[in-house]
């Protein structure tokens, strides 16, 4: 073959068909924000209290010992370096299984959790090997944006069901599943939840709330709950220390599927976890090996020791920092944001913002607010791009997609940056909008309702 003759030849350019929803969903409004770095960033939840100097302290016990194994010429020193298995390293998913146990009522034993690529792996893992196209998924209004987009990529029918300061309500549940059976002919296959400090709003479940969706899904054999507990740790008060999931009644291991993370109470090193129905958990080893075969085993042997040594030392000083950063959010709303609504979470990351005047688009205001040096997120993102939704009068109709809202992230800046961005959002506003910012005295604003 004569490569000059190609090379001098002019090439026609690559024609490719792609599948449809690569023109048809949109990128994620929160991977579109991080290619931005305003002053004061307001959008995805990037954790902002790490333990820096505890790994590094970790990483140095690590080193040390490997020096050890290379004087001895071991090919033990090897093993982090290398590929692992599929379900995640053994050490890192022992610590996990004893502290599930212990700590967050989960029964559990080694062989039941394994260790996935960020917990976005798993919520995508979980869609992949139990949806078919039309297949229909329950879920809150709003919802997390990062579960709704890649369960519509795979053809999923999303219904969202109401929710208010407490979270999802569990009597539109058994009326979501009769309408679904009535208008398509099928029950649905999961109820997605997060029921601590949800993404976005951070409204958490009571007790009683979570006993009465436990009564109402387990009455149906042929639905999964996926129970997201990614920030079952950042729990302010109290309330840090007194996990109960929904996964505490599953006794058997039969009807939930228990998911974590440790992002927010580690460090984003993408590495997720979780306590899977033994079929369900085969099935996703298959499809994890897939995608990327198996995670980093140097970054689970990090987290294994962290887990088993160093966590409970830490997660005091952790949740302190995000509450005072919840605080100075809280109270710089109440201070400089237009009239409207705001939610108060007792945990988390994120606190849910919408303008009294339900004609404002926060969307197109993004881009001006960007410039301005704030970003957040348009609450719009939070609802499916095609589904449907329960109405409070317990119809089902096309869902729609609020303009006016917006989420908030206290994570990542400190509580003196968090009051000076908010400040300058709320002026911003004002200039948009020529909204009316209400006295402190207003009814609805009140800082001593704030529970934190």
């Amino acid at each position: 073959m004569n490569t000059k003759v190609l090379l001098d030849t002019k090439q026609s350019p690559l024609s490719l068909d792609y599948a449809d929803w690569v023109s048809t969903l949109p990128e994620s409004e929160i991977r579109r924000l991080l290619r931005f770095s305003p002053k004061y960033y307001f959008g995805g939840g990037k954790p902002g209290i790490l333990p820096i100097e505890t790994f590094h302290q970790i990483i140095e016990e690590i080193i040390s010992e490997e020096k050890i194994l290379l004087q001895e010429k071991s090919t033990r020193v090897l093993d982090k370096y290398n590929y692992g298995a599929t379900e995640g390293s053994i050490a890192l998913r022992t610590v996990l299984a004893k502290r599930l146990k212990k700590r967050d009522h989960v029964s559990c034993v080694v062989e039941d959790v394994i260790i996935t690529t960020g917990s976005q792996q798993i919520l995508y893992a979980i869609n992949d090997c139990l949806i078919t196209p039309g297949d229909i998924i329950l879920t809150t209004r709003p919802a997390y944006l990062g579960y709704l987009l890649p369960a519509e990529k795979l053809g999923a029918k999303i219904i969202t069901l109401p929710s208010d300061e407490g979270g999802l309500i569990p009597e539109f549940i058994d009326t979501a599943i009769a309408l679904c059976q009535k208008e398509f002919g099928r029950t649905p296959k999961i109820l997605y939840t997060i029921p601590y400090s949800d993404n976005p709003k951070g409204t958490t479940l009571s007790s009683k709330r979570k006993r009465q969706i436990i009564d109402i899904v387990f009455g149906y054999n042929d639905i999964l709950i996926v129970e997201d507990a990614a920030y079952k740790e950042i729990q302010f008060g109290k309330q840090g220390n007194n996990i109960h999931p929904l996964k505490e009644y599953d006794f058997d291991n039969q009807r939930i599927a228990y998911l974590s993370t440790s992002t927010k109470e580690a460090a984003s090193f993408r590495i997720g976890y979780s306590v899977l129905p033994e079929d369900l958990r085969q099935a996703i080893i298959k499809a994890k090996g897939y995608y990327d075969l198996c995670s980093s085993e140097f970054v689970q042997a990090i987290l294994a020791r962290y887990y088993e040594k160093y966590i409970d030392l830490q997660l005091p000083l952790i949740r302190r920092g995000y509450e005072d950063r919840c605080k100075a959010m809280l109270y710089a709303i109440e201070d400089h944001l237009p009239n409207g609504y705001f939610s108060k979470p007792t945990g988390g990351f994120f606190i849910w913002y919408e303008t009294a005047n339900k004609s404002f688009d926060t969307l197109k205001f993004v881009q001006k607010s960007i410039d301005k040096d704030v970003a957040y997120v348009p609450g719009s993102a939070f609802y499916p791009q095609d589904g449907y939704s329960v109405t409070e009068e317990s119809k089902l109709i096309r869902c729609e997609r609020p303009t006016n809202t917006m989420r908030l992230g206290y994570s990542l800046l400190s509580p003196e940056m968090i009051a000076k961005g908010i400040k300058l959002l709320g002026r911003l506003l004002k200039m948009e909008t020529r909204f009316r910012i209400p006295s402190s005295s207003s009814s609805f604003f009140n800082k001593g309702s704030f529970i934190i």
